[in-house]
């Protein structure tokens, strides 16, 4: 009964974020706020942490969410708005529709293909970020562009920023990377194909936005998920969303060049592009996008497929003590990567000094309240996390369910994902949990310790930090909660079948692979 109790308070700061959201309406940054207090003095009160700890793992929550979280995102929204200002984003629009005029398959370029190259190679939030303003800005509805940027980001979280989560998961609990990361990949296979479907829907506002496109949304599909499969398999975590993403975009890309005609005749989802009387060379072109490509080209030379860049930029760190070591990485983090491409992009589209100082004060406004949110949000998430309210949740369900844990070890990871924002902060909160549960039910340990990771992938979608970036990249204040309450039916779903899967599936897998 001790441990009921427990449970329930600890899961109090998690209840009160839904019901803040979804039934009082509050925005994020008032509900993320009170969240943190809960948490604070359930810590101080009923588990025990004295106020010197608590203020540390504060600290260094405030310090995770500054660097590199709000940075990246800061420098991801300023890289859209930049584009926007300097009227670049008129070009990229006309050239985006050159290929397609059709809003449902823009949003499989963009949001899917697009947004998991972002994921693959930076991670924290800028595959919603980045993604939802372009579709935005292409005319879809600010809510309808979170939503499906929302879905298309879940499952390849735990391969997102060169496979850092399932890395760092596989390390924390000395199992093999790559099995780990095979294993995740059959786990995910079914939600991940799924997505671009879901996608469409969301993007056409029903299920008979499917027609006329299912072919070409099979072939995002398929063109994702058998490479996912394939490199998880032969190659690793570090590589998997990144090959995937391209061979996605390459693959829809083509078709849609081949089959633009049949689409851009569908008049309900056809994009309206502004008026360009200005001939588009390849000069022209290639200068509207120099921002995005030079993120690309900047994230994908200093990342650990080029060692002689990334190992020396690594180095430059600074390591802090708070309640934890906590490391600033100074350059070689995806914040400061993505700024120094959106300034030479400017520059390259013939931005002055006046207009970056516009459009950064222009951005900081507009991303105040999402940074109240962040330093909330992960506040709550390391006080919970050191006073063992955190660890109380996930015992609580090994205890009780025994051979039918299988049953709740996504919900479990996607719990700590709904907390931090974060898949590599729920592996390393759950990780051995996970391990430990395997261990007392004789369940194989690689299956459900990657069960953690396909939480993970219900638990991004639904979490208030991915709410509230979507918010402020769209520049939609106050939607958190009406998001919230569309998203998390899509969530729930994924976590039942999901369930299913790591039950059901363990003996398929202990069968066939481990």
């Amino acid at each position: 009964m001790e441990n009921f109790g427990m449970f329930i308070l600890s899961l109090l700061p998690i209840l009160w974020l839904v019901f803040a959201l979804l039934v009082l309406k509050m925005q994020a940054h008032y509900a993320s706020i009170g969240a943190f207090v809960i948490a604070l003095l359930i810590a101080l009160t009923v588990f025990g942490m004295n106020v010197n700890d608590a203020f540390l793992a504060t600290l260094e929550g405030i310090a995770m969410a500054v660097w590199p979280i709000v940075l990246v995102i800061i420098a991801a929204v300023f890289t859209y708005n930049l584009t926007v200002y300097s009227k670049s984003m008129n070009i990229i629009k006309s050239l985006l529709t050159s290929v397609s005029g059709d809003i449902r398959i823009l949003v499989l370029l963009i949001g899917w293909c697009f947004g998991g190259f972002l994921e693959g190679m930076a991670g924290f939030g800028t595959a919603i970020a980045i993604p939802a303003s372009m579709l935005v800005g292409l005319g879809l509805n600010p809510v309808t562009a979170i939503i499906a940027c929302l879905l298309a980001n879940g499952t390849p979280t735990p391969f997102g920023s060169i496979g850092i989560p399932t890395v760092t998961l596989a390390n924390l609990v000395g199992l093999d990377a790559q099995n780990l990361a095979f294993a995740y990949s059959l786990q995910s296979a079914a939600f991940m194909f799924l997505c671009p479907y879901l996608m469409v829907m969301v993007s056409g506002k029903s299920f008979k936005s499917l027609k006329g496109v299912m072919g070409i949304t099979t072939i995002s599909s398929l063109s994702f998920v058998l490479p996912v499969i394939l490199v998880s398999k032969y190659v690793g975590a570090e590589l998997s969303v990144v090959v995937a993403s391209v061979s996605s975009l390459a693959f829809t890309f083509g078709y849609a060049y081949l089959t633009k005609s049949k689409h851009n005749t569908e008049t309900e989802y056809k994009v309206e592009v502004p008026e360009n009387n200005q001939k588009i060379t390849l000069k022209s072109g290639l200068k509207a996008v120099s921002s995005f490509l030079l993120i690309f080209v900047f994230l994908l030379l200093t990342s650990k497929l080029f060692p002689a860049i990334h190992e020396p930029l690594s180095s430059i760190k600074t390591t802090v003590k708070f309640y934890d070591n906590y490391t600033f990485t100074w350059i070689n983090t995806p914040g400061m990567l993505i700024l120094i491409a959106a300034i030479i992009g400017g520059i390259i589209q013939g931005c002055k000094l006046n207009d970056f100082l516009t459009v950064m004060k222009q951005t900081l406004i507009q991303m105040s309240k999402t940074i109240v949110t962040m330093l909330s949000v992960l506040c709550c998430a390391k006080v919970m996390g050191y006073s063992g309210m955190i660890s109380a949740i996930a015992l609580f369900f090994v205890s009780t369910l025994g051979s039918y844990y299988p049953l709740v070890a996504p919900l479990i990871g996607c719990i700590g994902t709904f907390v931090t924002g974060s898949g590599t902060s729920s592996s390393v909160l759950f990780g051995n949990v996970q391990l430990q549960a395997a261990a007392a039910i004789e369940c194989d340990p690689v299956w459900l310790v990657a069960a953690n990771s396909l939480g993970v992938a219900a638990g991004k979608m639904i979490s208030p930090q991915s709410i509230a970036i979507g918010c402020a990249a769209c520049n939609i204040s106050g939607k958190d909660g009406e998001i919230l309450g569309k998203i998390v039916r899509y969530a729930f779903i994924f976590l039942i079948f999901m369930a299913l899967v790591i039950y059901f599936g363990e003996p398929v897998y202990t069968r066939l692979f481990a």
